[in-house]
Order: C-alpha cells, then sequence, then structure tokens
C-alpha cells in the first residue's frame, strides 16, 4: 500500500462550512483506505484526522462502504477523464502510452495513494464497493484494450492474442510505476513522464539490438 502522504487532513471544525467539513472528511477518508487499504482503514483514525468524531463521520457519509464509494467515485471518475482526453479520438499513436502516463501523473499528484482507493484488492465480496471499483476497472481495461490494439495494428500485427497479451502489460506497467512513483515523492509527474520515455526507448532497444530477436 502507498505510504503516509505528506498532509493529514487536521483541522478543527468548529465554525466550519458544511461543504467544506465534507471536504475534509473525503481527503482525510481517501489517506486512509489509500495508505492503508479498505479492510485496514480505520473510521475513528479517519476522524481523528479531522478532529471530528466518528458519529459525526457516520452522520456525513453513513456506513464505511458508503464512504469508500464517496471517496471512489471522484478518483474513478476524474482517471477516467483523463486517461479518455489523452487518448484523444483519433485512434492510438506511438506517443499515446507517455501521454496517458502522464496524464496519470498528474490526476493523482497531491494525492497519490488515491489510486490505491480505485484498485484496492480488499474490498468485501460482492457488496457496492466492489461492484463501483469494477465498473472503474472495466471501463479503464476498455480503454487499454482500444489503445494497445491500435498500436499493434500500426504497427502490423493484427494477432488478437497479442493485442490480449499487450493489455495485461501495459496494465501491469501502469500499476507498477504508479507505485514505484508513490515510493518516491521527489519525483515530480513531468520527471517520471521523462524517467518513462527514457525507460521505453531502452526497452525498445531489446527487439533490435539481437538479444531477444
Amino acid at each position: 500500500m502507498a505510504t503516509p502522504s505528506s498532509h493529514s487532513a487536521k483541522a478543527g471544525t468548529k465554525g466550519v462550512p458544511r461543504q467544506h467539513r465534507r471536504r475534509q472528511m473525503l481527503e482525510a477518508a481517501t489517506e486512509e483506505f489509500g495508505t492503508h487499504g479498505y479492510a485496514a482503514a480505520s473510521l475513528p483514525a479517519i476522524a481523528a484526522r479531522v478532529g471530528v468524531t466518528k458519529t459525526l463521520l457516520h452522520q456525513y457519509f453513513g456506513t464505511k462502504e458508503e464512504l469508500y464509494v464517496a471517496c471512489l467515485v471522484p478518483v474513478g471518475d476524474r482517471l477516467l477523464d483523463t486517461i479518455r482526453a489523452a487518448m484523444g479520438e483519433g485512434g492510438a499513436a506511438p506517443h499515446t502510452p507517455l501521454r496517458v502516463l502522464h496524464s496519470i501523473f498528474t490526476a493523482l499528484e497531491g494525492q497519490r495513494e488515491a489510486w490505491f482507493v480505485l484498485y484496492d484488492t480488499t474490498l468485501p465480496s460482492g457488496g457496492e464497493a466492489e461492484r463501483r471499483a469494477s465498473e472503474y476497472w472495466s471501463a479503464i481495461d476498455r480503454l487499454a484494450a482500444g489503445g494497445t490494439a491500435d498500436l499493434l495494428r500500426a504497427a502490423g500485427s493484427t494477432d488478437p492474442l497479442d493485442a490480449d497479451a499487450l493489455k495485461y502489460v501495459w496494465r501491469d506497467l501502469v500499476a507498477t510505476l504508479v507505485r514505484w512513483w508513490v515510493k518516491h515523492p521527489e519525483q515530480t509527474p513531468q520527471a517520471m513522464t521523462r524517467r518513462c520515455a527514457r525507460l521505453f526507448a531502452a526497452a525498445a532497444t531489446l527487439g533490435t539490438d539481437g538479444h531477444l530477436g
């Protein structure tokens, strides 16, 4: 899981407008879920981050699962929107993977642990949280499938198994890069994008220098 971010949402709540207090609670809950995972996340810890009672947290959001969904939806919507915008409407091009990565890093900057809210492996099976998360996973997977298929067609491959394999490689690669980035908070989105460009360039040589030919 992610390491705690440097900006805990600790603040008193006396006289705080309701919408601002709600936003504080969501920021604290996103950090708690992203850092510890749904199963280990603590509602008292979330309340303490904001300086409210657990009872007030329940009054605002209901159950722990409902609070998780309230954190998930803005994260999922933001990432879906930014990936769609980065891919554009004309099909994937050679520069598209880097553009998508840059958009993901930029969307997560300031609250990197939000990635782990979206991709939480500890959600209760069959619940609303898992259902909503699965919808986002499927939508992002469809975008990845379309983009990787475009890239393969441009490279001359029409084998559907190539496309399926590359989709899985891309999904795991993005997750791995984000996890590495979370562990290196000094790396800006721009620096990470440049690093990925160097890694992609190095990987491309594997297929052209005879090592894997």
